[in-house]
């Protein structure tokens, strides 16, 4: 379950130069309205697009960052709300909110916001990837768990909660980032992971860094962020994103 990881993913302030548009839009969850913000690159379509996933703090400042550096990288981005319009600012909320969302509401969410990239004419239906961190990167996995068509996805230190026989359905290629020093998700369960995707014969990358712990890549982690871990990790991202989602 992903409400058992409660390591720490750290709320961020901060915001980019935003050269991707932005907009705010909505889409029906089954009895639910998801409210997100979609990025789109500049230039002419159609682009490859993500689906990018939330700590759980929220869709906050640094999240939307993300998704926005991500468009910038000739992806249309759409950056999904779990928590319904609410952002934490302290660990107990953050808490709280997480454990609100039932892994079966969240993954119908994010396959409508799949469903939601596919209605796009700017959006290159076949080229279609997910991304998260911290609790949104167990639920990335949910992603290439349930989506078949799914062309790429990245777990950013995310729960590997999956039944051996449930991995075999997954299709798209796999880049896992996560820190040697997270107690959240121990070595061995990372490399358990790998091997058995690779077992199934599935493409799968994963890189540990030693000495890092959760939450690496946001500099808000004032504690654990760690700045040329999180450049690497940055640049794996991008390299896998355009190597499988470009091509």
């Amino acid at each position: 379950m992903k409400h058992l990881i409660l390591g720490l993913c750290f709320l961020a302030y901060t915001v980019s130069a935003m050269a991707a548009t932005a907009k705010d839009v909505s889409y029906k969850s089954g009895e639910y309205t998801v409210q997100a913000v979609l990025y789109t690159p500049q230039g002419k379509g159609p682009f490859p697009a993500l689906v990018v996933i939330h700590e759980w703090w929220g869709l906050n400042d640094w999240v939307k960052e993300q998704a926005s550096k991500l468009a910038d990288e000739g992806y249309v981005t759409i950056a999904v709300d779990l928590y319904r319009g609410k952002v934490a600012t302290t660990p107990d909320t953050a808490q709280q909110l997480m454990r609100d969302v039932s892994d079966e509401r969240a993954d119908r969410d994010l396959h409508m916001a799949v469903e939601f990239l596919k209605s796009q004419a700017e959006v290159k239906k076949d080229r279609i990837g997910a991304i998260g961190w911290c609790m949104g990167g167990g639920y990335a996995l949910d992603v290439a768990l349930q989506e078949p068509s799914l062309a790429a996805d990245v777990i950013n230190y995310g729960e590997l909660e999956a039944d051996p026989g449930d991995l075999k359905k997954i299709k798209a290629p796999i880049l896992g980032l996560f820190g040697g020093q997270d107690r959240s998700i121990p070595q061995s369960d990372v490399n358990k992971f790998a091997q058995q995707l690779k077992s199934f014969g599935k493409n799968v990358d994963v890189h540990i860094y030693p000495e890092a712990g959760r939450a690496f890549e946001n500099p808000n982690n004032t504690v654990g962020y760690r700045k040329d871990d999180a450049a690497d990790a940055w640049k794996r991202t991008v390299e896998f994103l355009a190597a499988n989602l470009k091509k």
